[in-house]
C-alpha cells in the first residue's frame, strides 16, 4: 500500500512509519508546510490508498490560551484542511484520524456507542477534531487513543519522577494501549477497510494508583510520594485534567470486528517496553 501520514515527527507517527516500510509499504510524509498548499495536499495524498491524520500539539503541556489556540489549530484547522484536500481527489483514498478518549465525560464507563462527553475544553476540542474528519467523503476510521506506553511519548515523560520516587494515586482511570497493538490495529484496520469510531486502548483499563503502583514494581523504584493535585495545578494549570480526571474505556468496536489484543495486562505490557 501507499499510505500518506503526517504528524511522522511525533512518536506514534515515527514508529507507524518504521512499521509499515518495514512491512514494504510506501510511506509518504505529509510536512506542515504543504498546509498552506491545497495542491501541494492533494499531489501528496492523491494515488494513495490511505491517508492517516496524527497532527496535533501536545497534550500534556501548561494550557495558557495560546497554547489553547495551537492546540486547536494543529487539530481542527489541520484536519479540516487535509479534509478538504481529501474530498477534491476523483478516487479519496481510506482515511484513518487520530483522536481522544478525552472526549468522554469522566467518572463513568464507556464503548464508542456512548455520547455522553465531556464538557470542557478537552472534550469540546476533541469533538470538534472528529467533526472535521467526518466530513471526509469517503471510508474513514476514527481512532481515539488512550496512553500509549511504548519507548517515547508519554511514558518517557513520566519515567523521571517514577525514577526520583514520585508517582500519582488516586482511583480516576488509566486508559493505555500497548505501541504494538497500537500499531496493530492500524495495519488490521487498513487491511480490513473499517469504518467508524474505535476505541484503542486496552480491554482491561486499570486506575491512577495502580499504574503508579505497577510502573514502580516495574522500574525496581517503588513510590514513596505522591505529586499532590496543587502541585499539577500550578504546573499544568487547566491541562492538569488530562491527569486528574479519567474514565473507562472499553475497545468494543476494534474486539466486535476481530481484533486481538497482544498486551491486556499492565503489568506485562510495561515489563516489555522497559525491559
Amino acid at each position: 500500500m501507499k499510505i500518506a501520514v503526517n504528524g511522522t515527527s511525533g512518536f506514534i507517527g515515527g514508529e507507524l512509519c518504521r512499521f509499515f516500510r518495514a512491512q514494504g509499504h510506501e510511506i509518504v510524509a505529509i510536512p506542515r508546510a504543504a498546509y498552506a498548499d491545497k495542491d501541494a495536499l492533494k499531489n501528496l495524498a492523491g494515488g494513495c490508498d490511505a491517508v492517516i491524520n496524527l497532527a496535533g500539539a501536545s497534550i500534556a503541556a501548561r494550557w495558557s490560551e495560546d497554547y489553547k489556540k495551537r492546540l486547536r489549530a494543529s487539530r481542527i484547522e489541520t484536519s479540516r484542511t487535509l479534509v478538504c484536500a481529501i474530498n477534491e481527489l476523483e478516487n479519496p483514498p481510506f482515511f484513518i484520524s487520530a483522536s481522544a478518549v478525552g472526549i468522554y465525560e469522566s467518572g463513568i464507563g464507556h464503548d464508542e456507542s456512548s455520547v455522553k462527553f465531556d464538557h470542557g475544553f478537552l472534550g469540546e476540542l476533541v469533538c470538534e477534531w472528529e467533526s472535521q474528519a467526518a466530513k471526509a467523503r469517503t471510508q474513514t476510521a476514527i481512532f481515539r487513543l488512550g496512553v500509549v506506553l511504548g519507548r517515547g511519548g508519554a511514558l518517557a515523560k513520566m519515567l523521571p519522577a517514577f525514577r526520583l520516587g514520585l508517582g500519582g494515586s488516586g482511583e480516576q482511570a488509566f486508559c493505555w494501549i500497548h505501541i504494538a497493538d497500537l500499531l496493530e490495529a492500524f495495519k488490521f484496520t487498513l487491511q480490513n477497510r473499517q469504518s467508524g469510531v474505535f476505541n484503542l486502548v486496552s480491554p482491561t483499563p486499570n486506575t491512577n494508583g495502580e499504574f503508579t503502583q505497577i510502573l514502580g514494581k516495574v522500574l525496581g523504584r517503588p513510590t514513596f510520594f505522591k505529586v499532590p493535585k496543587f502541585a499539577l495545578n500550578l504546573m499544568f494549570g487547566e491541562g492538569s485534567v488530562v491527569l486528574l480526571e479519567g474514565t473507562k474505556v472499553y475497545p468494543k468496536a476494534l474486539i466486535k470486528s476481530g481484533f486481538s489484543f497482544k498486551f491486556s495486562d499492565l503489568k506485562t505490557a510495561l515489563e516489555d517496553v522497559l525491559g
